[in-house]
């Protein structure tokens, strides 16, 4: 289990130290997701915050945030992908190079190589926070079945996202504003249902979505798989089905 966390700005951030000590506030409200190893990175737009519980690749090479060696992906991951030593074999063969031997790299990679269909591909468990610096675009997915957190949220033109809403809440000014409507649902049901949560304005990414945002501030969440149509298959004779 990781944390991860970041801020998106249409405006920018002028002040680069201001903005890092920020992100470490907000990776710190995760340090009990990953306390083996915590980073942040930023450039003029984005933040990224990770805290690391190292599972996969034990050194320092996994640490992340981690950006390609194009220098113009960066990436924090949350989760493990089942199957990243079948996609990174495909990616070598492909031409692409690895300084790990983390599944975080095989997504980086593997998004060089695929762009957003990389999720496609991916079996497992994670929650992604991925800043592709050529196109200006922020990518926020989910896996197929929700087994890894991810929530966001919007303060004017900044888009703010983590593993944890304590994350989110620990940027100066995030409103905590209760959500009537999400708790009703929960003292109904226990559970809270569709992209709600208990603070107005703050979200849930669904499982098995994505979230784009790009350089003009649109956004669009787009669902990427869904469980398989259930087959009629034609009726039996019972005396052959029993004789099976």
């Amino acid at each position: 289990m990781c944390g991860i966390t970041g801020v998106w700005s249409g405006f920018g951030f002028p002040d680069h130290a201001d903005l890092a000590q920020r992100l470490t506030a907000m990776a710190g409200t995760l340090r009990h997701r990953g306390p083996d190893a915590s980073g942040v990175w930023a450039d003029e737009t984005v933040g990224l915050g990770h805290t690391r519980l190292a599972i996969i690749d034990l050194t320092a090479a996994a640490h992340q945030p981690m950006s390609a060696l194009t220098g113009d992906i960066h990436i924090v991951f949350n989760g493990e992908i089942y199957n990243f030593r079948e996609l990174r074999s495909q990616l070598i063969g492909l031409g692409h190079r690895f300084r790990s031997r983390s599944d975080t790299e095989v997504i980086l990679n593997g998004y060089c190589q695929w762009g957003v269909a990389v999720l496609d591909r991916l079996r497992g468990m994670f929650a992604i926070g991925l800043w592709d610096a050529a196109r200006r675009r922020l990518l926020l997915a989910r896996d197929r079945v929700g087994k890894k957190p991810l929530y966001y949220g919007w303060l004017d033109d900044r888009l703010l996202f983590g593993s944890e809403i304590k994350a989110i809440l620990a940027w100066p000014d995030m409103p905590r504003v209760p959500n009537y409507e999400a708790l009703h649902h929960y003292l109904s049901f226990r559970y809270v249902p569709n992209d709600l949560t208990a603070f107005k304005g703050i979200y849930k990414l669904q499982p098995a979505h994505y979230l784009t945002v790009e350089a003009d501030g649109s956004t669009r969440t787009q669902q990427y798989w869904s469980l398989p149509r259930p087959v009629r298959t034609p009726v039996r004779n019972v005396d052959e089905v029993k004789e099976e």
